[in-house]
């Protein structure tokens, strides 16, 4: 098995941060994934504001394959807060390496480099017409610039959708309990006493009793009583009501349709006729 390593560069952390997400959900291990920013480059050089050494920089981190142009692009994204990823992958996995760093929107290094006046347009499509001249592998797919696909408009690219789930918490509702006070009419009986006055009047016949009279005036009396109903109330709790969460988990599937990009290869003889097609 060959290895191939795919870098690009970006302008952001965020545009790194979501093209290394992007990898991690694509299948690609963190082993394989490097993140070259400030702090990296100081790691390997004292001074990174010398030009002098940027190129020896990422020569060092990606071999001699690396322009003159194309490092001094990296040197100065990362000069003004850029990142550069740099994922390790197998040769056939790298069309779609490429298709996943590029839905982040990463730096055209050739573009830049013309923009900017690192290099001359010529130089760069010559550089350009270097590599087309390399055979490529059969499962390879090499992106290409705008400029430089006015100038080679025989090359596809071929792009390809990944599905990237993601979760998101929303509210469903709530659930209220309100206290509120009601009245019930109750009954109860209660047995109440009462004591009243009785005058009781006797025929007195006893020739004794008219011996000794009292005539002085005299007052008798007897105090009447009745029980009254006394209500009073009390108040207990008698029952509690709390409220709380309870989480439960499922799984849902997923349905989309991703789009693919594909192409179909005709062979057509000289009398126009189709002789093959794959």
């Amino acid at each position: 098995m060959a290895y191939e390593k795919v870098v690009a560069a970006y302008d952001t952390a965020a545009h790194a941060q979501s093209a290394v997400a992007a990898l991690r959900a694509g299948g690609f291990a963190d082993a394989d994934i490097s993140v070259i920013d400030q702090a990296r480059v100081r790691s390997v050089v004292a001074d990174i504001a010398n030009p002098e050494e940027a190129h020896g920089i990422w020569h060092s981190l990606f071999g001699h394959d690396v322009h003159e142009h194309e490092a001094e692009v990296y040197h100065r994204a990362v000069q003004m807060n850029g990142v550069v990823l740099a994922v390790r992958v197998l040769d056939r996995e790298v069309a779609h390496a490429l298709g996943i760093l590029n839905t982040a929107r990463p730096i055209d290094v050739n573009d830049r480099a013309i923009t900017t006046g690192l290099a001359e347009p010529a130089r760069v499509e010559a550089i350009a017409r270097k590599l087309d001249s390399v055979p490529l592998a059969a499962n390879q797919t090499v992106a290409v610039t705008p400029k430089l696909a006015a100038v080679h408009d025989e090359v596809l690219r071929l792009a390809e959708e990944q599905l990237n789930v993601g979760k998101e918490m929303v509210e469903t509702g709530e659930t209220r309990v309100r206290r509120f006070v009601t009245e019930r009419e109750v009954t109860q009986d209660v047995s109440l006493h009462e004591e009243h006055a009785q005058i009781l009047r006797r025929v007195v016949t006893d020739p004794k009793s008219i011996v000794d009279i009292d005539w002085a005036d005299r007052t008798i009396h007897v105090v009447e009583t009745a029980e009254h109903a006394l209500v009073s109330k009390s108040a207990r709790v008698v029952e509690e009501v709390e409220l709380s969460k309870i989480g439960s988990d499922h799984v849902e599937t997923v349905h989309e349709k991703l789009r693919r990009q594909q192409v179909e290869i005709e062979r057509v003889g000289a009398n126009g006729k189709t002789i093959s097609r794959a």
